[in-house]
């Protein structure tokens, strides 16, 4: 078996950081795994084992001949046998299936607020649905929705997960930082985050907020920084940007948190628990049944209750700590590569 990952970026993003683990986590698998990214690197390509096979197409539009040439001659060259398409690259996905009608195609939905739209507003997706073998979904929502508007028979819920080698194995107290591992975007709902922090800031001169993603420098991006210079918090939240060291960071912390107002299956919840960080996040996607009782999970774009679970924790060092604890054994257990992987190789070779 030799398996494609094909994804649109690189860039630092839930979907392409699933790309590149399952890319890397294949390698005990299968004869050769393999990562195409279509329209643009991005810092995670550093990421990649060496012996993951790479490509990237320059592809610069939606039907892009010479991008699609690009990719047949490199599927047949290197006789991939299996093409993994994440997100949006299904199209291009679809369209190497009708040249090479052998390949399996494997369709990978992370959008989490695709659950909340009718089939009707994704024609594309639907008649390209047709030639998919498998679609894995990143939470069960995600999985009802494929069934019922999508024409793909096999529809299957698989957690994102984390790789074995990301789980830290100290255990000494941390930082009084919190941490908040989400790209600048409306989805994120940054200013819930903000609004909660404000609460407790006064109340917690020595913890400190952390920001890390991507920051596009738009009006979502005006809004946040124009919060922290209104309520004098600069002192307190550092707006980060996108970050290289990102596992570095995570273990500078003691608490990780998500604000969302929409997620699919949020890989850093995931990285949290690798990271042994106590977590609060919004009861969005799959959070709650990913923290399960290990955490705090509070309704989306409510800051006084994501407020009181910040407090609650940061009152109790040793709950805290209890917390971190339980959760990382518990996100080993249910969402580490060597949990998903077999699970994953049996849609393989379903």
């Amino acid at each position: 078996m030799r398996v494609l990952q094909l994804i649109d970026s690189l860039a630092p993003g839930g979907a392409e950081r699933m790309a590149v683990t399952i890319a890397n986590s294949l390698k005990p698998y299968v004869d050769r795994s393999y990562l195409v990214t279509t329209r643009k690197e991005g810092a995670l390509k550093a990421s990649l084992d060496p012996w993951v096979g790479y490509l990237f197409l320059k592809k610069e539009r939606s039907l892009d001949v010479k991008a699609l040439r690009k990719l047949y001659t490199f599927v047949a060259k290197e006789k991939i046998t299996h093409v993994h398409a994440h997100t949006t690259s299904y199209f291009l996905g679809t369209q190497l299936k009708i040249l090479r009608p052998n390949i399996q195609l494997i369709w990978h939905e992370h959008h989490g607020k695709r659950a909340e739209t009718e089939g009707k507003e994704h024609r594309v997706l639907r008649f390209c649905s047709s030639r998919f073998q498998t679609i894995i979904t990143v939470n069960e929502a995600l999985e009802t929705w494929c069934k019922e508007q999508l024409r793909c028979p096999q529809v299957t819920y698989l957690p994102n997960f984390v790789s074995d080698e990301s789980f830290t194995s100290e255990n000494n107290e941390r930082p009084k930082n919190i941490i908040c591992l989400a790209n600048l975007r409306a989805p994120k709902n940054h200013l819930n985050l903000l609004q909660a922090f404000q609460n407790i800031a006064a109340d917690f001169p020595d913890w400190q907020l952390l920001l890390v993603g991507t920051d596009y420098r738009d009006h979502y991006s005006e809004a946040i920084k124009s919060f922290i210079a209104k309520h004098d918090l600069q002192s307190q939240i550092n707006v980060m940007g996108r970050r290289d060291d990102v596992q570095e960071l995570l273990r500078t912390a003691a608490i990780g948190v998500l604000s969302s107002d929409h997620e699919g299956l949020p890989m850093a919840l995931l990285e949290y628990g690798a990271a042994r960080l106590a977590v609060v996040a919004t009861a969005v996607g799959q959070c709650s049944k990913v923290i399960s009782t290990f955490g705090h999970v509070v309704p989306k774009n409510t800051p006084d209750a994501l407020a009181m679970a910040l407090r609650t924790l940061m009152n109790d060092p040793s709950g805290l700590q209890e917390y971190a604890s339980a959760y990382q054994k518990h996100i080993q257990q249910q969402y580490s590569a060597s949990a998903i992987m077999p699970q994953l190789m049996k849609q393989y070779s379903s």
